[in-house]
């Protein structure tokens, strides 16, 4: 499911959201400018966070907590988190005012990385991306805008369908779809299989959860919204 806008309208300009955006291209700017493949894979390796390593030495690693939110895979997961970030995110900075809005999504970034790195503690793949940050994003309009309509784009085999679908019902099957891919994941590394699926689900999962929690403790006093 592809989120296109919802119906929400901002009561002020979106100043930090815009922002992360744009860094986090910018970023990806740079890594798509590297001049080889292997000064790619050392810049990833320079920023990225790989869990084993952080516990084992936590205080040369800290910094990548936050730097791995900022880097991306490929085309395809820099865009499809950036449609996230615009479509969810302007509301949430309304909501809780512009500097605190970048200090929630910090805060929600590293706490879904963490949660990835606890329960893969042993893990030495690297963890890149801004999913968990703005899993957090999402799990605060899941509490903040439950009522709201996400207009969203379905893939039908050959064609996309687009229909409007309540915050409550796609926030929430969205969190149900990372929760029920991190446990499998869980189970298959248990049980001695390798992690190839390449998606950090417990981060999505607990940067979900992580915005839930959160935003009783960022979020302004209620005003009213209007809707288009």
């Amino acid at each position: 499911m592809i989120p296109l806008k919802d119906n929400v309208r901002s009561g002020s300009f979106p100043f930090f959201n815009i922002v992360l955006i744009l860094v986090n291209i910018a970023v990806f700017s740079v890594e798509i400018m590297q001049p080889s493949p292997q000064a790619l894979e050392h810049f990833i390796s320079k920023w990225a966070l790989y869990p084993a390593p952080l516990l084992n030495n936590p205080w040369g690693n800290w910094s990548r907590v936050i730097s791995s939110t900022f880097l991306h895979g490929g085309w395809v997961h820099l865009i499809g988190n950036m449609i996230y970030l615009w479509v969810f995110g302007d509301n949430i900075e309304d909501r809780v005012g512009h500097f605190r809005y970048l200090i929630f999504y910090l805060a929600v970034g590293s706490a879904a990385a963490m949660t990835q790195v606890m329960i893969f503690p042993a893990s030495d793949v690297s963890m890149v991306g801004a999913s968990g940050a703005i899993a957090g994003v999402m799990g605060a309009y899941f509490v903040l805008y439950p009522k709201a309509k996400v207009l969203t784009a379905i893939p039908m085999v050959i064609f996309l369908k687009v229909i409007e679908i309540p915050a409550v019902l796609y926030l929430g099957f969205w969190f149900i779809i990372q929760a029920f891919q991190g446990y499998g994941n869980l189970l298959s590394v248990a049980s001695g299989a390798r992690d190839l699926s390449g998606v950090a689900w417990w981060a999505h999962a607990g940067g979900f959860l992580s915005g839930v929690i959160l935003i009783f403790i960022f979020r302004k006093s209620p005003t009213k919204r209007s809707y288009f």
